[in-house]
């Protein structure tokens, strides 16, 4: 009885340990639209442009008028229902205009800013969405503010973020967040619903998110030999043509499965709630990242199971040489997005080198996303060339006197976009 006593109190210690590790805060688990980068929602309101202010008004207009409709429509078939089963049955009065009303009120058109965000307000707290404001923060030290629903992918981000910088729309254009207190960063995956891990972000969070250029992005498409002919040293060294590049990526990308690379080696593994790193040997498997125990040799058999991929994200590090004792800053984790700070169940890997850091980190987000990942590849691709061509039309133009409707409207003074932010000191950017 003793050792089960003891067992449960060592159960409810990890997952007390747990709860706090993840930052769970009931409030915000209550309230379905918040703001991110700002003190209150009425600020973050106020950030947004009149366009953005507009579309937000609109579109909750729009949901509270279908759900009317809709609950109109289920009073007039029950009273038809009715009307077939008792003869003399009581006319029912006509439905609310919903177009004149919402919650009971008057649909005034607002006249200032001040109009709209009082209106937006109101129509938040009777509207059951989940809309982020989020402050992103550019190269040049400016900052935009944008409305993201819990529908929006980062692509589509990405696009609202285009139209507004007007910039050439390259592959390598991403949103990354940052946490100051763990030292991390990491690039939203295009696909990912942006709502979503913004939302495991406490209230008085320092993270950041940045648009900036991450010319890594998706080198495992644009150099594939790197992480598929990597014992052929010659090939890497000095480059392949773009037919064989082709080859590379039909074979190991548009079949049924992704094949993930082969990719093992020594690593350094730092120990729980210790500033000690060891070197173990891991290997790279579709299903998760596998080691060889300490006495075991490199057999198939004898690997043990490190971290499986599907509740944990990749974050790239910086300065952790200082922070952590660790042999080298070429250093990244994987934990559960959820947690935002110090915790024992986040897992910390450090390479000898920024290329071993890139071929492991690119390799384990091939093998934790697979097609899904060339799929976003393909997409960014289209959309850099629409981007390239509307932009190469409106040079065309302007050198010949005048400026041909824009979609975009950019300004007559436009500016060519910034060249890539360097990283943070200290900081490997991968």
């Amino acid at each position: 009885m003793d050792d089960i006593d003891a067992m449960f109190s060592d159960l409810l210690g990890e997952m007390d340990h747990l709860s706090q590790s993840l930052m769970l805060d009931p409030a915000s688990q209550t309230k379905t639209t918040f703001s991110i980068g700002f003190t209150d929602l009425n600020e973050s309101l106020n950030e947004l442009e009149d366009r953005d202010l507009d579309d937000l008004v609109a579109d909750l207009h729009s949901k509270s008028t279908n759900k009317n409709s809709s609950s109109s429509a289920d009073n007039q078939s029950a009273a038809s229902a009715m009307t077939e089963e008792s003869e003399p049955a009581a006319a029912f009065p006509p439905p609310p205009d919903t177009a004149d009303s919402f919650g009971g009120l008057q649909m005034s058109e607002p006249q200032t800013k001040a109009d709209k965000i009082k209106l937006a307000l109101e129509k938040l707290a009777e509207a059951k969405v989940r809309k982020l404001i989020v402050k992103v923060l550019m190269s040049d030290g400016s900052s935009k503010t944008l409305m993201v629903n819990e529908r929006q992918t980062t692509r589509e981000v990405l696009d609202k973020l285009f139209e507004k910088t007007h910039c050439d729309g390259s592959i390598d254009w991403s949103l990354c967040e940052t946490n100051p207190e763990l030292q991390t960063e990491r690039g939203f995956e295009d696909h990912e619903y942006l709502v979503e891990p913004l939302s495991a972000w406490s209230r008085q969070t320092e993270n950041r998110i940045y648009f900036m250029s991450r010319p890594q992005k998706y080198v495992m498409f644009t150099d594939p030999q790197l992480f598929y002919m990597r014992k052929k040293e010659r090939a890497c060294s000095s480059g392949i043509h773009e037919q064989a590049k082709k080859l590379l990526l039909k074979e190991h990308f548009e079949g049924s499965t992704v094949i993930v690379p082969a990719l093992e080696g020594t690593l350094y593994l730092k120990e729980n709630g210790k500033k000690v790193w060891k070197p173990r040997y891991f290997v790279l498997r579709a299903s998760g990242l596998y080691y060889v125990p300490k006495g075991k040799t490199k057999s198939s058999t004898d690997l043990a199971c490190f971290v499986r991929f599907e509740k944990v994200n990749i974050y790239t590090t910086s300065n952790h040489k200082e922070k952590y004792r660790a042999p080298t800053n070429f250093c990244f984790m994987l934990k559960h997005p959820c947690i935002q700070k110090e915790s024992h169940y986040i897992k910390f890997l450090c390479c000898d080198d920024e290329h071993t850091l890139l071929l492991w980190v690119n390799s384990i987000r091939i093998a934790k996303y697979g097609t899904v990942l060339y799929e976003n590849y393909q997409a960014a691709l289209k959309r850099a060339s629409r981007v390239q061509s509307l932009l190469s039309a409106t040079h065309k133009d302007s050198s010949n006197g005048h400026i041909e409707d824009y979609p975009h409207e950019p300004p007559p003074d436009f500016i060519p976009p910034p060249p890539p932010p360097p990283p943070p000191s200290g900081h490997t950017q991968v």
